[in-house]
Formats: structure tokens, C-alpha cells, sequence
């Protein structure tokens, strides 16, 4: 047998000998493609593309694996770079940019593999195939033994699918959609390095977001309820990352719970990441890139139409919110980012020593305007104010105040900043409250890894020993349980320090941050509940600065204390509810299009494969719409496992032959099963029965709610089994000890209902189940409990 080489035509004898002779060959075809400049050979270049797709498919046959977004892909983009002039914005004012005709350069895919520009996959098979290879990650090798399964046992005389998955995905790369093309334009150079800002245009995003399913109808409804934001509102947000900086945005006027997915969303381009020890020239680089992502509003005269519920309705964009955390905040007012500066609030004039000052006047809360700014800068005056020596691009921009616009992010602002401070200046607390400085932390720890398990909330079984490695959603799982953990932790008449803190200003310092927190969650506020969630911030900072005072070194001069607590009302006044300016979505949206695509990538040359894996996962997103996923099932409670089956005649006997093989729960159910059950009903043939050992909340009935005290009418108790009595009809029933108010006085502790479990049982009808809910025992103490209604 004998080997021919497709390039040169030369033969070899082994299979080994060719296949190393072909790699080098093919790397000589490329530098002659590179090298070749002449339009006129660009039908040899095709022709090249062609045989080389051929011998790939090849390459592959002959074990030879090939990485995605490899050197061929890389090659072609760099020399369609190479020959496309490219837009500038070095040395240039604002007012030449919008006047500029020079078009920025088109982020073109390669055209290699012998692929065809199109919007179609060649058939439904090629197209499932890619799909699938592009959502669950494939790589090529596992793809092409896909293909080769499929092409062993389909028994088809031509196969319907690529020769080799790195040909689909020059396929996908090659395919045209007006609304999935990156441009790319180039901001700055900088020490003989370029600098370009990859990006979609802003006009075309917001189309792309409204031609989602079921956004236009929302839009709509957005529009009339949200009376702030009456005009097309564009929302952006900037992840500050240190390889790569994607931007997106999102349309204010679609209601807040749809707002909040990924697919309301849009990628509008990344960043360039200056790497220069002039921090000035890296601001200007980054407020030239904003001011070319924004330039398709600020050209809109007269506004734009837009299809909406099959019309068009006239709109007038504008820039209504950033959502950023603070360092990136400070990047867009162009205000010093250090807390050590004299007025480090990008909002105000609030002086560092008064940060933590919760009863400033508003003489003393002075706000930042761009008139204002602009006058100390043009003066010479801006480091008086502590903002940058960089024009500030936001202050031509008409209907937006950027020092406002810059709302807080709960998820950096709470969830990892003010709430993160809490617990660690509790754990320092705690180590100054005792002569064994652990042994409360410990204590801590011993509390936390006993905490009933619930969904949605974390065990914590190594306690807090990586504190500082927590994410958002492990300590907005701590805010639900701390207040049980903390109480009762220490004894206030056996404090051996000074700077002693109470334990029940501590526990307090909890409880008010839990009731302000849910509040900060409303999906919309009246005045009414503004002025009710400003006094729950108050009583929550006060209690903060009492408890903290003397532990923190810098006297709590925070920053983010003093935004949250004189510029969040405000600022949802303006803009809307907390939950529609939060990064919590942003941050999910990072790992799809950041963290993933550079992972599969060959971490060379990173934005063009990034952009070219972003563009086939939305390719088969958008393929892949046209199945609709079935209508969830309502959730009701049912039998899913019988565990035993016996006749009533027999209960006694079976009790005692199965009470050695079951918990004592279960055992407790079975001692009182028949003397409930014949309080129940009279006489039955047989059951079914399951264990379902939960906390629950029991709806009385009106007549029922008069004999007991109740939480709002529900009551509590713990089901110890769940029986199915088989007549006709079935009885689908629950055995319930019962729990009682510790206190009939005082029957609520720190806003939960404060309980004790009693020697009471019953059989209660299931569809009586109000649901499951959390009861967290009073640790050190006998028989107490509570219900968690921190559950958010």
C-alpha cells in the first residue's frame, strides 16, 4: 500500500513516513497563503482551501487530532485583517468621530475549509449535529467519533454530515446573520502595540433583545407601569476582569422579572484592556471606547422606530443606569478609586470623615454634577474634587447625570461588601469577647454545621474557616441562618474585655439586616414602602456602627456604607427597584461568554476565537427556538415509593416485627398510628404507607382557627409518616406531631414564630399542607425552636 501526499503529489510506502511529511506540507501551504498578497490568486487560494479541507478529513482518519480555533482558522483572520483598513480613534475629538464617513472594519469570519457563506445548515442532520456539539462543549475528536458512528451504521450511500467537526464549525463560522457580526476598530496604540475595541452595534443589540420570545408583549406593559423610565432606556454593565472587559446592555422598559434572564440581555463587545503604567492614558482608552459603543444613539436625531406588538412605535434611546461594582463605578465618573481618598463617594462631596456618619444633613450630602465637575476640571481644579485629569466623555452626553446613573449593585454592594464586612467584624467580635479568642468562632462553626438542611440554603459542616473565599450565594445563605446562630451565643455578665458588645445588640444587628434585605428585594416600591425601607437602612446602620466602632482600624469609614445608606432611595426614585440593577445575571453571563470560549480556545490571539465560539453558540441558540419545551406540570403532593403495605388487622404485629429496623421517628409514628387513625375514620381494609419526615405549615379552617393561636392561620407540626388509606376514595393523610408557641404572650423572636414541639398528634387531610417550611432549633436550649422566615 502506498501514500500520496495531495499538496506535492509526493509518495511514501508507510503510513508514518506520510503523515509526517503531510503535517509539514500543510504548514508550507499555509506560509505560501500568508506570504501571498495578489488578488488576482485568490482563486488558487480557494483552491488551496479546498485541498486542504480534503486532507484534513484525512489527517483525521489517520489519527491525527486537530484542536478547535486552530493555526488554518487563526492564519485566515490575521491575513483578512491584515488587508482591511482599520478605523482609528488615536488623537481624535469627539466631534470628528460623529462626523467621521470612514467606516470601522468588519469583523469577517475565515473563509476556509472550502466552506460557503450562507444562513442554512446543508440538512437537518448537519445541523442537529453541530448543535449538539456546540451546547454540550464537544471537542473535535469526540465529535468526529460522532460522525463516524453515524456514518458506520446509517448504511447511506453519502453522508449528510461534515467530513470532520472542524469543517462544521467553519461552516458556522462562515455563516451570515446581519445580527450576530462583531466589528472591530481600533482605539489606541500604545508602545508599538494595538489596542481594539470588538464590538456589536448598539441600534442593532436592542433589536436583537426584542426579537426574543415574549419580549415585546412585556415591553410594552414595561412602558405603562414604569413611570421613570417612559423613554427606551439602555442599561449597561461592565465586569472589570483582568484579561478581558465584556460589556452588555438590557432595555429598562422590560419589567424587572424578565429582565433578569440571560436572553433579555446582550453582549455588546469587549473592551481593550490597556497595559500601560500611565493610568491616565488607560481611563482616555476607556472612555474613547464607550463614547464609539454609544455613538449610534447619540447620532439618532430624531429617534428610531422599533417593532413592537406588530407595529411600529417611535422611541428616543438614551443611557438610563451603569450597573457596576464600585472600582468600575469610580471608571466611569473618572472619580478616584482609593476609600483612603478625601471624597472617595462617586455620587457626592461627602467627606471620608463623615462615611460613617448615619445623621448627616443634606447640606452635608452634596451631589456630584457635570456642570460642577466640568468646571473644576476646565480650571485646573479636579484633584479639590478627586476626580481624574481625563475628560469625562459621559458629560456631553445629554439626559444622564453619570454620577447618579452609577447605581449600586446589590450582589458587590450587600452580598459581598457590607454583609461580608458584618460577618467578619463579627468574628473578630467574638475572638475579643472571651480569653480563649477561638472558642466562640468555634462555636460558631459547631452551630452553623447544625443547621437543618432546607433548599436553597448552604451547610456550612467547615463553618466559616474560608470566609474569605465565599461566593455571593454562600453568604446570602449565611443571612438566613445567622440571626439563630448568633443568638443566645455568649454570656453578657462574663465579659473579661473592654469594648464589650452585647450579644443582643448583636443578634439585632442581624435582625434588622435580614428585615432591610428582604425589603431591598421588592419588585416595585410605593412611597409608602420607601419611607418603611429607609428606616429599616437606618436602624440597620446604626446598629452596624454601635456594634463595629471600636473593632474596625478605619472607623468604618466605608464607602459603600455611606452609598447605600444616603443614595439608595434616591436612586430607586429614579431608576426603579434594587432587583433590576443587579449583576447577579451579569455574572452567570460572564462564564458563557468569557470563561467558557477561553477555556476550548488555544489561549493565543484570544478575542477572534472568542467571538467566533460566541457566534455559534448564538447560531444554535437561534436554531434551536423552534422547539417548544412542554408546560410544566403544577406541583402536588403525592406518593412516589411505598415502603410497607399491611392490613389494619395486622398493624400491631407489624409494628413490632418492623420497629427494630426503623428510626425513631418512624417509631414514634408507629405508636401512635392507630390510636390517631381510629380518630379519624372508623374502620379501613388496608394502606399504603411512606416516610416523609419534614416541617410543615398546616392551613386551619376558619372554625379551627378559633380554637388555636395561630401564625396568620397556619399552624406547625412535623410529619412523621404519610399514609394512603385505600378506599373509595383513596385518603391521603399525614401523621403530625404537633408544635406549640413557646409563649403565648410573647409567641414571636426576632420576627419568627418561636415554637416548642409537644407530645400532640393527629392525622390531617394532605391537601390541608400549607407547604415545607425551615424550623432551625435554639441551640443550648431544651425544646425551642423557630421558623425561619428569613427565606428569600
Amino acid at each position: 500500500m502506498s501514500f500520496k501526499c495531495l499538496l506535492c503529489m509526493r509518495i511514501f510506502s508507510q503510513r508514518f513516513a506520510y503523515t509526517q511529511h503531510a503535517q509539514k506540507c500543510l504548514k508550507n501551504v499555509e506560509v505560501e497563503v500568508e506570504e501571498d498578497d495578489d488578488n488576482n490568486d485568490s482563486e488558487k487560494y480557494s483552491s488551496e482551501m479546498d485541498t486542504r479541507s480534503n486532507l484534513s478529513s484525512e489527517y483525521e482518519n489517520d489519527k491525527v487530532e486537530v484542536d478547535d480555533d486552530n493555526d488554518v482558522q487563526n492564519m485566515s483572520f490575521d491575513s483578512i485583517g491584515s488587508s482591511i483598513s482599520e478605523m482609528s480613534l488615536e488623537d481624535s475629538n469627539f466631534e470628528n468621530i460623529l462626523d467621521s464617513s470612514e467606516e470601522p472594519e468588519i469583523f469577517e469570519e475565515p473563509k476556509n475549509l472550502n466552506t460557503k457563506t450562507c444562513t442554512e445548515f446543508p440538512n437537518d442532520a448537519y445541523k442537529d449535529l453541530m448543535l449538539l456539539v456546540t451546547k454540550y462543549k464537544i471537542n473535535n475528536k469526540g465529535g468526529n467519533e460522532i460522525i463516524r458512528f453515524f456514518n458506520k451504521h446509517s448504511n447511506l450511500t453519502e453522508s449528510p454530515l461534515p467530513k470532520n467537526i472542524e469543517q462544521g464549525r467553519a461552516f458556522m463560522n462562515n455563516m451570515k446573520f446581519f445580527n450576530l457580526e462583531f466589528s472591530k476598530v481600533l482605539i489606541t496604540k500604545h508602545e508599538d502595540k494595538d489596542y481594539f475595541l470588538y464590538y456589536q452595534n448598539l441600534i442593532q443589540c436592542i433589536k436583537n433583545i426584542l426579537t426574543v420570545p415574549d419580549i415585546t408583549q412585556n415591553f410594552a406593559l414595561s412602558y405603562e407601569n414604569y413611570e421613570y423610565n417612559r423613554e427606551n432606556a439602555t442599561t449597561t454593565d461592565t465586569l472589570g476582569k483582568s484579561q478581558l472587559h465584556p460589556i452588555y446592555i438590557t432595555l429598562g422598559n422590560i419589567p424587572i422579572w424578565r429582565r433578569n434572564k440571560q436572553d433579555a440581555k446582550q453582549l455588546l463587545g469587549y473592551l481593550p484592556i490597556l497595559e500601560a503604567a500611565n493610568k491616565d492614558l488607560v481611563r482616555d482608552t476607556f472612555h474613547k471606547s464607550l463614547r464609539h459603543l454609544l455613538e449610534p444613539i447619540i447620532l439618532l436625531k430624531d429617534g428610531i422606530d422599533l417593532f413592537i406588538n406588530n407595529e411600529n412605535t417611535w422611541f428616543y434611546p438614551r443611557v438610563s443606569t451603569i450597573i457596576a461594582d464600585w472600582p468600575e463605578a469610580a471608571s466611569f465618573c473618572l472619580v478616584y478609586k482609593s476609600s483612603n481618598s478625601n471624597l472617595s463617594c462617586h455620587s457626592c462631596l461627602v467627606k471620608r470623615e463623615n462615611l460613617a456618619n448615619i445623621d448627616l444633613s443634606v447640606n452635608d450630602v452634596i451631589l456630584r454634577t457635570h456642570d460642577e465637575m466640568r468646571k473644576h476640571f476646565e480650571n485646573d481644579t479636579q484633584r479639590s474634587i478627586c476626580i481624574e485629569s481625563v475628560h469625562n466623555f459621559f458629560w456631553d452626553l445629554p439626559n444622564i447625570n453619570i454620577y447618579l446613573a452609577t447605581v449600586p449593585d446589590r450582589m458587590h454592594h450587600l452580598d459581598l461588601g457590607l454583609f461580608r464586612y458584618q460577618i467578619i467584624f463579627t468574628c473578630d467580635i467574638l475572638k475579643s469577647q472571651h480569653v480563649n479568642s477561638n472558642k466562640l468562632v468555634e462555636e460558631i462553626d459547631r452551630c452553623l454545621a447544625a443547621i437543618p438542611r432546607f433548599p436553597g440554603i448552604k451547610i456550612f459542616s467547615n463553618g466559616l474557616q474560608s470566609i474569605a473565599r465565599l461566593t455571593a450565594s454562600e453568604y446570602r445563605s449565611l443571612m438566613k441562618v445567622m440571626i439563630f446562630v448568633i443568638d443566645n451565643l455568649y454570656d453578657e455578665n462574663n465579659n473579661e474585655v473592654d469594648n464589650f458588645v452585647n450579644n443582643d445588640d448583636l443578634t439585632k444587628l442581624y435582625e434588622y439586616w435580614n428585615e432591610m434585605y428582604i425589603l431591598s428585594r421588592y419588585e416595585e416600591f410605593s412611597e409608602s414602602d420607601l419611607e418603611k425601607f429607609n428606616d429599616a437602612i437606618h436602624r440597620w446602620a446604626r446598629m452596624f456602627v454601635k456594634a463595629f466602632k471600636f473593632v474596625f482600624p478605619f472607623n468604618l469609614k466605608l464607602p459603600k456604607l455611606h452609598s447605600w445608606v444616603y443614595h439608595i432611595i434616591d436612586s430607586i426614585r429614579s431608576y426603579g427597584a434594587i432587583n433590576g440593577y443587579t449583576t447577579e445575571t451579569y455574572e452567570s453571563l460572564h462564564k458563557y461568554f468569557v470563561k467558557i470560549p477561553y477555556r476550548i480556545s488555544n489561549k493565543k490571539d484570544v478575542k477572534p476565537q472568542l467571538l467566533r465560539t460566541i457566534k455559534r453558540q448564538a447560531i444554535s441558540i437561534r436554531m434551536s427556538q423552534h422547539s417548544v419545551n412542554p408546560a410544566k406540570t403544577p406541583c402536588t403532593y403525592k406518593f412516589s415509593a411505598k415502603l410497607f403495605e399491611f392490613s389494619l388487622q395486622d398493624a400491631n404485629t407489624f409494628f413490632n416485627e418492623k420497629k427494630d429496623s426503623v428510626d425513631n421517628k418512624m417509631q414514634t409514628g408507629f405508636a401512635r398510628f392507630i390510636s390517631c387513625l381510629d380518630s379519624y375514620l372508623d374502620l379501613l381494609d388496608g394502606f399504603t404507607i411512606i416516610v416523609w419526615f419534614s416541617d410543615i405549615a398546616i392551613s386551619m379552617d376558619s372554625e379551627e382557627s378559633n380554637d388555636y393561636i395561630s401564625d396568620k392561620g397556619l399552624c406547625y407540626g412535623q410529619a412523621l409518616l404519610l399514609a394512603e388509606v385505600l378506599t373509595d376514595p383513596p385518603l391521603n393523610l399525614a401523621l403530625i406531631q404537633w408544635y406549640d408557641f413557646k409563649s403565648k404572650r410573647n409567641p414571636y423572636l426576632y420576627g419568627c414564630s418561636h415554637l416548642k414541639l409537644i407530645e400532640l398528634y393527629n392525622f390531617v387531610a394532605i391537601e390541608s399542607i400549607h407547604g415545607v417550611v425551615h424550623i432551625v432549633p435554639r441551640f443550648d436550649k431544651q425544646n425551642e425552636y423557630f421558623v425561619n422566615k428569613y427565606i428569600f
